[in-house]
């Protein structure tokens, strides 16, 4: 059988539709990995309606192994690092954004 943590990364296609109260739009891109306890995500999110139409967003989240989307806040180990920069380099313009939260220009 697999491992059901394999399965959650299985079940997300991108794009895929959100709504949040102050506009909707799609999650164009996401880099997450299987951790240990969940699945640490980073999302682009671009709005297409409502107040923040035309605006890009980062959504850092998480979800369970069992593919339940968790609105906790997002706890990543060090263990973690690694991975996740794996993920992002299939992620170009969210892996663009954040190198400019670090960057020292």
């Amino acid at each position: 059988m697999d491992d059901p943590r394999n399965l959650v990364e299985k079940a997300r296609r991108v794009p895929r539709d959100f709504t949040l109260h102050w506009g909707t739009g799609q999650i164009a891109e996401e880099a997450s990995i299987s951790g240990e306890y969940h699945e640490p995500c980073f999302q682009l999110l671009e709005y297409t309606e409502g107040p923040a139409a035309g605006s890009l967003s980062i959504r850092f989240c998480y979800y369970s192994h069992d593919g339940r989307f968790q609105r906790s806040p997002l706890i990543v180990g060090e263990e973690d690092i690694a991975g996740l920069r794996e993920a992002l380099k299939r992620t170009p313009r969210l892996r663009s954004i954040l190198s400019r939260l670090v960057s020292d220009d």
